[in-house]
């Protein structure tokens, strides 16, 4: 026996389109509003800072989901293979543009449209992935933000080698199937040279090979890794990835700041938040009427350094006072 109010939960939960994120919102018909598509490959949970940050994005030009706009949220749960179905189904509700959360969901979404616009939140090349033409004259249906910007690999070599000064090997994890993975590859080899580091790359492409990776690091006598693994690998395992580099005992670091609150050392990059509320004025121009290849595609310009103190204890590592000086956020 079940009671009435669990029956007409579960009835409500077996309406909810596979791949919907909740609060997916229903209009009255006739009623003309706008209607946004966004895809991503990784999980609702894992992204919900990011996603709260493209919400705060549109509420700022005057956009309320459920009032005046309404938005397809559409997920892959990690497994890469059903984008390209999420994508079709966004083609086929005829939305006015497409938002992708990543690179993994900006090649599908081109694959199905080549006339609905799709903004893309972060790529690190789109030139090279071949998206746009050119960051300023994308030229196509595509357009949005990149987290191109050679200057990180260095960076994140020389905040290890400042963490550890008499670092000589450093472990490089991406994922080669990644179209950003051979340029994020290629800068940070130059970085090594330039620090004299020897770099060891360990190619990651399945979630049994994070275990894999550090154990090869290991072997290698690797005393850093630096993480740059494709997104929908790492979103939901963020967590488990931090705890296997502690039982590595490798100081680690990321790309993203939610990898270092689910318990990484530190991480260097572009403020991803702040491109998921900028890619709301890309949608603000082109539903007054922007085409997207007249819209340049942007380059960070906020980038923040995140330490976790217990993780540095963890590790036996004293954070030096000039790395916690420049962080943006110490977890402590």
């Amino acid at each position: 026996m079940i009671s009435r109010r669990r029956f007409l939960t579960s009835l409500v939960i077996t309406l909810v389109p596979l791949g919907a994120a909740p609060g997916a919102q229903e209009y009255k018909a006739g009623k003309t509003v706008p209607r946004i598509g966004y895809l991503d490959g990784v999980p609702l949970s894992p992204n919900s800072v990011r996603i709260q940050a493209f919400r705060q994005g549109l509420r700022e030009l005057g956009y309320v989901e459920g009032q005046n706009v309404a938005i397809e949220w559409r997920f892959a749960e990690g497994q890469a293979d059903r984008l390209s179905g999420l994508a079709a189904e966004l083609v086929r509700l005829k939305v006015d543009a497409i938002v992708t959360g990543g690179a993994g969901a900006t090649r599908p979404a081109k694959e199905a449209t080549a006339t609905i616009p799709i903004i893309m939140v972060q790529d690190s090349d789109p030139v090279e992935s071949g998206f746009v033409t050119s960051l300023a004259r994308p030229g196509g249906n595509v357009t949005g933000l990149s987290t191109l910007h050679p200057a990180m690999s260095v960076k994140r070599l020389e905040m290890l080698k400042e963490l550890l000064p008499r670092l000589s090997r450093v472990a490089f994890f991406g994922t080669s199937t990644w179209q950003g993975n051979a340029r994020g590859l290629r800068e940070t080899e130059l970085a090594a040279g330039q620090l004299r580091v020897r770099l060891q790359y360990v190619d990651v492409s399945r979630p049994k090979d994070f275990e894999i990776a550090f154990q090869a690091a290991g072997k290698a006598q690797a005393e850093a890794v630096i993480l740059l693994v494709w997104g929908p690998l790492i979103g939901p395992r963020r967590k488990e990835i931090a705890e296997l580099a502690i039982k590595s005992r490798l100081a680690t670091i990321y790309r993203e700041r939610e990898s270092v609150e689910a318990g990484g050392l530190m991480a260097y990059g572009p403020n991803i938040p702040d491109l998921f509320r900028r890619a709301a004025y890309y949608v603000d121009r082109i539903l007054k009427g922007a085409k997207p290849a007249d819209l340049p595609v942007e380059q960070p310009t906020k980038f923040e350094l995140v330490i976790n103190l217990k993780t540095a204890k963890a590790l036996g590592l004293t954070i030096p006072q000039t790395l916690l000086l420049r962080a943006d956020q110490v977890i402590e």
